[in-house]
């Protein structure tokens, strides 16, 4: 379909109109692209402004591999740990209020196809496949800009020597930073409100051997995903704190509104480091020593923020959508950003079927996206970050101390009969509620939670 790649020197090949699509970026989405589009017999570059895929991708740590697993040999993929419990913890100054999940259906294969992976090294694996696949990788460029031709973008300006790359299609996965898409007018800067700012760190711990294990309370590839909520999270930020379990590292980390960043009177980095000595979380990484930090920056305006998917010659996958869901109790955005590329790429395969390169002959990619898990899960849960902004004292500040203190309540050992501690305890929540009409209004509030 494609011309044969054409060689200036044995350094330097010109890549320009030698393909039939270029991607842009090697991060899942633009991976699994690739290698949807390379399957389907196009002549497929994919440009990487790191070093190598994944050197430059940020995320909390746990992949969730559906259609990965259709895409590719599964088996061969770099993972760490399987998560074998999920933690949802409330935390006051010094308090901890958890509900645990450890069901005995995720320690049995595919375990809810939920992984921790390090991106460097799973990211550069699935780059890979799409090139056993027959994709060419390109490492180390960055793209500058697009290229248009009566309104049809049709290649990318790089810094390579030479420059211009043309091809059919264009694949914008660049991630949440996109600056190509936004230079181009294909989207709009996302408005402050609806971004969060990430802070993470990968720890070790001196003495290896079974320190993880012992600690998260794991046997062979059992792994962990704990998510913390409240003001011993991140102060009164709207967000919350992570930790995950790799096979000999932890990953830790806070996520929150940039807007409660640029107001705030520590950075991230300072924001992690007070979240790591939460009487909670301290245990967990005692001795503990970093061996890797990274910061990011996370789309979070849901449904209503998604740009126009598809143009004349170009489609936008991944974070670069703003394909991003979180609610508090789903954190996901791996597996959208797969799915994207995975139709994405189909529908350019079918497109250039019938050499046709307008963004109606993509409208297949935006279609089969609105009837998948992404945009339905996205737009079910579209009304929950107004909802908890709305509520953010209740939820951050005063349910974690009312449930900590109901707690010490309940549970309390004294000379006084357990009917009054109930009572207590009771009243503590109540009174953080504003009484059994206000705890009714939250519940209604929330009720889509569970509808």
């Amino acid at each position: 379909m494609s011309p044969a790649l054409e060689t200036d020197t044995p350094d330097e090949p010109n890549y320009d109109d030698a393909f039939d699509a270029i991607v842009v970026g090697a991060g899942l989405a633009g991976s699994a692209a690739a290698l949807t589009m390379a399957d389907r017999g196009l002549e497929v570059l994919v440009i990487e402004r790191g070093s190598s895929p994944g050197a430059k991708n940020v995320f909390g740590g746990v992949l969730y591999t559906p259609t990965i697993r259709e895409l590719t040999d599964f088996e061969d993929a770099p993972l760490e740990r399987y998560v074998a419990e999920r933690r949802f913890s409330m935390l006051s100054d010094e308090d901890e209020t958890a509900v645990s999940l450890r069901p005995g259906e995720w320690h049995r294969e595919p375990h809810n196809d939920s992984y921790t992976v390090l991106r460097g090294e799973f990211d550069e694996w699935f780059a890979e496949q799409a090139v056993d696949a027959g994709a060419t990788l390109v490492t180390e460029t960055t793209v500058t800009g697009l290229v248009r031709e009566r309104g049809r973008i049709v290649g990318v300006e790089t810094d390579r020597p030479d420059g211009t790359i043309r091809a059919p299609y264009v694949v914008l996965a660049e991630g949440g930073n996109s600056l190509v898409s936004e230079g181009a007018n294909l989207k709009e800067t996302e408005r402050r409100e609806n971004v969060a700012v990430a802070a993470k760190e990968v720890l070790e711990f001196p003495e290896r051997d079974g320190v993880i294990e012992d600690r998260f309370r794991l046997v062979d590839d059992a792994g962990v995903s704990y998510h913390y909520f409240g003001e011993g999270a991140v102060g009164d930020a709207f967000g919350g704190g992570f930790i995950y379990t790799n096979e000999d590292t932890v990953s830790v980390g806070v996520a929150y509104r940039i807007e409660d960043a640029v107001a705030a009177d520590q950075s991230p980095e300072e924001t992690l480091n007070a979240f790591k000595t939460h009487p909670a979380v301290a245990p967990l990484v005692r001795n503990a020593r970093t061996v890797e930090y990274s910061a990011k920056t996370i789309p979070e305006g849901g449904a209503e923020s998604i740009p126009d998917l598809v143009h004349d010659g170009a489609a936008i996958v991944g974070d670069a959508a703003g394909l991003v869901l979180n609610n508090g109790v789903h954190l996901e955005g791996t597996n959208m950003a797969v799915e994207s590329g995975y139709h994405a790429g189909n529908a350019i395969a079918r497109a250039a079927d019938r050499d046709r390169t307008d963004a109606d002959a993509l409208r297949a990619y935006p279609d089969a996206l609105e009837e998948s898990f992404v945009v339905q899960n996205l737009e079910r849960y579209a009304w929950m970050m107004d909802a908890v902004e709305a509520d953010r004292d209740l939820l951050f500040e005063d349910l974690p101390r009312a449930f900590a203190d109901a707690g010490t309540e309940y549970f309390r050992i004294d000379r006084d009969p357990k009917e009054v501690h109930a009572e207590n305890a009771k009243h503590a929540v109540l009174d953080a509620l504003g009484g059994w009409s206000g705890a009714a209004k939250l519940a209604f509030r929330y009720r889509k939670m569970v509808t």
